[in-house]
């Protein structure tokens, strides 16, 4: 994809610049990290969804969880971090502990990011889900996310809790995700059943 390139040391980026960070998961409501502002954006070519099989976070390699991903098509919004340049290296290391630790997202910086004031971002760090990783569940139908949601827990929780957090979060920005509501409904239910 035009901008974008794929596990690289700070992208060519200029050390002495600030680093932004794009998060459309738990990174939203608990980014880990120090940063200066936060604002909600929205990247164009990706989306999110529940594509990646959890064997660490929200499930087991016995019994795995989903949790959310970018895949190719589409747009996403989220929420952009501005980090300060003495931080970037620290949390680029923190970033790839927590969101690579069995490599099924690739480390990506997209280009030509927008902010609501009109202005425009050289290179955005952002994690994109890997098709070709043994993780990678891709296009699950609804049950069979419900499913798998309503019972997997792992080092970071239970899986439901991961799903409604993100519903309330998307609400609090003013975001209606039918999909992921719907979802949500679904688990609910099977863990009332």
């Amino acid at each position: 994809m035009p901008g974008e390139s794929l596990h690289t040391e700070n992208s060519g980026r200029n050390c002495d610049e600030d680093l932004w960070v794009f998060g459309y998961g738990s990174l939203m409501w608990r980014p880990g990290f120090a940063y200066l502002e936060q604002h909600q954006a929205r990247i164009t070519g990706y989306h999110r969804g529940f594509c990646v099989y959890s064997y660490h976070h929200r499930g087991t390699p016995d019994r795995p969880g989903l949790v959310l991903g970018l895949t190719r098509g589409g747009s996403c919004r989220g929420m952009l971090y501005r980090v300060a340049a003495a931080q970037s290296d620290e949390t680029i290391a923190y970033l790839r502990e927590r969101e690579q630790v069995t490599a099924v997202y690739r480390e990506v910086w997209v280009g030509a990011l927008r902010l609501s004031d009109g202005k425009r971002l050289p290179k955005v760090l952002t994690y994109v889900a890997d098709p070709r990783h043994e993780q990678y569940a891709g296009a699950l139908d609804m049950e069979t996310q419900a499913g798998l949601i309503a019972r997997s827990e792992g080092k970071s929780g239970r899986n439901p809790d991961y799903l409604a957090s993100m519903v309330v979060h998307l609400r609090h920005m003013g975001i209606r995700d039918r999909g992921l509501e719907d979802l949500l409904k679904a688990v609910e239910q099977r863990l009332e059943a």
